[in-house]
C-alpha cells in the first residue's frame, strides 16, 4: 500500500476557512429556458450544431421549435439571442469551421451568462486537457472543448505522460518520462513550447498551483518516504509527516490556505485536510473502501471518487462536515478524477475510456444525465478543466 497514492497517478501512463458552499440544489429542468435556433449563412448548420450542444450541457436550455428565446442572424453578419427580457447580439464572423464552431461558444457563454434563473457562468470556452493512453508506455496529452470537438494532440513523444493539471490560462504542468526519470513539465498549449518545471528525485503526484500562483502543493519522495510539500520561491515546506503511508493528490482550497489530499495512513485511501499555516490536518471521508481524486471546486465544494460495493461514482461534499453528507452524483460504474469546471455545477470526469460532462444536480432534482464529451479510439483519462 505504500506507493498506492502514487500508483494511481502513475497507471494511467506506465473545516476550515474554505469559501462558502453554494447550494445548487433544484437547479435543473424545470428552470430550463426553450431555445429555438435558426442561423443562415455559409456555416449555419456547424454554428448552429455547436450552439445547440454547448446551450444544452449548460443545464440551463432546452433546444425546442419555437423556443421563447430565439437565436437568428446571419453567419458573416450578426447572430442575436432575444427573450427573457433580454437581447444579445454578437458579430459571427465568415471563416473556416473551427472559427464558426468558437463563435457559437462564445454566444452560448454569453446567453448563460445573461439569461440562466441564477447568473451561473458558461463554460462553453474553456478548455479540457486530458491523457490520451495508447500503451502502457506511451500516452500524449490532447486538447478539446467541453462541447467534444476540436480535439487537438499537444505531445507526440512516445512516452508516458501524466497527471495534467492547469498552471494558468496557457499552460499545464505534467509527469512526463521523456530523460529516463520522471520530471515535471510546464507545457505552453498555444505554442508547444515545453520546459522543466520540477527535476526531484524519486517519484512525485502532479503539482498543483495556489489560487493566487505563487505556490505550488506537490507529493514528493525525494526525502524519503512520499510527503506533502508546498514549493514557494525555491524553498520547500513539508506538511506532512507519515512515515508508513503515501500522500497525493493535493487540491487547494479557493483562499489558498488549506490543501486536501490523498492518504493511505489508514491502509484505505482516504482524503485528508492540511492547514498550510498551521499543518494541522484533519480525515473527511469514511464512508466506501477507497476515496480518491479530490478537486476543490471555486464554491468550496470538493468532487471525489467513493469506491463502494466494488464501483466507483462521483461525488460532492462539504469538507466542514465531510463525507456525512456528501451526496453521489453518479450511478456506480468506473468512474475517476473529476474536475470541476468554472460554474460550480458541471465537471468533466472519466468513465469507460472516455470523457463525461457530469452534472452534479442529480437527474431526480432537475439535473441532467453524463454527456459523452466525443467518441474516438483509446483510453482518455485524467482531464484538467481550466477555470
Amino acid at each position: 500500500m505504500k506507493n498506492w497514492i502514487f500508483a494511481c497517478a502513475v497507471a494511467a501512463a506506465i473545516a476550515g476557512n474554505c469559501a462558502t458552499v453554494v447550494d445548487v440544489t433544484g437547479i435543473g429542468a424545470h428552470d430550463k429556458k426553450s431555445v429555438s435556433v435558426n442561423v443562415g449563412g455559409n456555416g449555419a448548420d456547424t454554428y448552429m450544431k455547436t450552439l445547440k450542444r454547448n446551450l444544452e450541457l449548460s443545464g440551463c436550455f432546452k433546444i425546442e421549435n419555437g423556443g421563447a428565446i430565439k437565436v437568428s442572424g446571419t453567419i458573416g453578419g450578426t447572430v442575436t439571442a432575444s427573450g427573457a427580457g433580454k437581447s444579445l447580439s454578437a458579430p459571427t464572423p465568415a471563416g473556416d469551421a473551427k472559427a464558426i464552431r468558437m463563435a457559437a461558444r462564445r454566444m452560448s457563454d454569453a446567453m448563460v451568462a445573461a439569461m440562466s434563473e441564477n447568473g451561473q457562468k458558461g463554460f462553453a470556452c474553456d478548455r479540457v486537457v486530458c491523457v490520451l493512453r495508447k500503451s502502457p508506455q506511451s500516452s500524449e496529452l490532447c486538447m478539446c472543448y467541453p462541447d467534444g470537438q476540436d480535439v487537438r494532440q499537444l505531445t507526440s513523444d512516445g512516452k508516458a505522460a501524466v497527471g495534467p493539471r492547469w498552471k494558468d490560462a496557457k499552460t499545464v504542468y505534467y509527469i512526463g518520462y521523456l530523460n529516463g526519470g520522471q520530471q515535471i513539465f510546464e507545457h505552453n498549449v498555444e505554442t508547444g513550447d515545453r520546459k522543466v518545471a520540477f527535476n526531484l528525485k524519486g517519484i512525485s503526484s502532479p503539482a498543483a498551483i495556489s489560487p493566487d500562483g505563487t505556490k505550488v502543493a506537490i507529493a514528493a519522495s525525494f526525502q524519503g518516504n512520499p510527503e506533502l510539500y508546498i514549493l514557494s520561491g525555491g524553498r520547500y515546506t513539508r506538511l506532512t509527516n507519515t512515515k508508513t503511508a503515501s500522500e497525493g493528490q493535493p487540491t487547494w482550497s479557493p483562499d489558498g490556505t488549506q490543501i486536501a489530499y490523498v492518504s493511505d495512513e489508514t491502509r484505505h485511501p482516504q482524503i485528508y485536510v492540511v492547514d498550510v499555516a498551521t499543518k494541522a490536518k484533519r480525515r473527511l471521508t469514511a464512508k466506501g473502501s477507497q476515496n480518491v481524486d479530490p478537486d476543490w471546486g471555486a464554491d468550496g465544494r470538493i468532487a471525489y471518487i467513493t469506491k463502494r460495493g466494488g464501483l466507483a461514482q462521483v461525488a460532492v461534499m462539504d469538507p466542514k462536515t465531510g463525507d456525512s453528507t456528501a451526496k453521489l452524483v453518479t450511478s456506480p460504474g468506473s468512474w475517476e478524477h473529476p474536475v470541476w469546471s468554472r460554474d460550480s455545477r458541471h465537471l468533466v470526469a472519466g468513465r469507460d475510456k472516455a470523457l463525461f460532462v457530469v452534472d452534479s444536480v442529480e437527474p431526480s432534482e432537475g439535473g441532467d444525465e453524463p454527456r459523452q464529451m466525443f467518441r474516438a479510439d483509446g483510453n482518455w483519462i485524467t482531464p484538467t478543466w481550466i477555470r
